[in-house]
């Protein structure tokens, strides 16, 4: 069976849900503490695949995901990039995306910080239901037979900003741009379909390799139409959508084990 570690650190939420997507997604679980990991990174080597959990991790004190970020890059640098340079599935969602681009294993392109996500342009906390469409082809993973998902945001600093176009165009060249925030007729548009003002309406993110996969909506709260809040008065199947990219995830791990 796969193994996925769920990395814990004061702060973070969704995790139990992180739990369940890959649960219900057919792997084991586990919960690991940061400062067990800094202690003995080569426990990573155990797991299949790796997911960082949303949530506001030490407060955010320093900013979105600063502490953590900084945590795995100066104490886990060389072991987390073993594990992603060996091709297992990363995920990091909201915070955790956050961490991941923070800590620069996303985009990857340098190795210092290419991109960051910053404080919304609305100048609020975004907490609602909006839909992403799947713009990669086919080199991510976790987005595989993906078209466009209704997925909820519960962010204050969720606008992705590459350091510069450079940065910007080499994401779109090495087809690492995954979902873009678009309106009811998947079409790009402005707020309040791009809730933060993330620059060419970025959702989410992978590597070059397309294993490591960052984003700001959070799938794991679409596991079952009853998560979704128009489940009574709309036919869908039973299984949130949410659940595939996991579900992705775990069966490439099975695969590649």
């Amino acid at each position: 069976m796969v193994r996925v570690m769920i990395l814990k650190a004061p702060g973070i939420n969704c995790d139990e849900e992180m739990h369940k997507a890959f649960r219900l997604a057919g792997a084991e679980t586990q919960e690991v503490l940061i400062t067990s990991l800094i202690r003995d990174s080569s426990v990573i080597d155990s797991y299949d695949a790796l997911g960082v959990p949303g949530g506001f991790c030490y407060g955010d004190d320093l900013g979105a995901g600063k502490i953590l970020a900084n945590q795995l890059r100066y104490k886990m640098y060389d072991r987390l990039h073993e594990f992603v340079d060996s091709g297992k599935p990363v995920i990091g969602v909201c915070n955790g995306f956050q961490i991941l681009v923070k800590a620069g294993i996303l985009p990857g392109i340098t190795d210092s910080q290419d991109a960051t996500l910053t404080f919304n342009d609305s100048g609020k906390f975004e907490c609602r239901w909006i839909r992403v469409k799947n713009v990669n082809r086919g080199s991510c993973l976790w987005s595989r037979n993906l078209d466009t998902l209704e997925l909820p945001v519960a962010h204050g600093e969720g606008k992705f900003v590459p350091r510069d176009r450079s940065v910007l165009k080499q994401l779109q060249d090495n087809n690492q741009i995954v979902f873009k925030y678009v309106d009811g007729q998947g079409s790009k548009s402005g707020y309040p379909h791009n809730p933060n003002g993330s620059v060419a309406d970025i959702a989410g993110i992978c590597n070059k390799k397309g294993n490591v996969l960052g984003m700001m909506p959070h799938p794991e709260r679409y596991l079952s139409s009853y998560n979704h809040p128009r489940w009574t008065r709309l036919k869908m199947p039973e299984e949130g959508l949410g659940l595939k990219i996991y579900r992705n995830a775990v069966e490439y791990a099975e695969e590649h084990k």
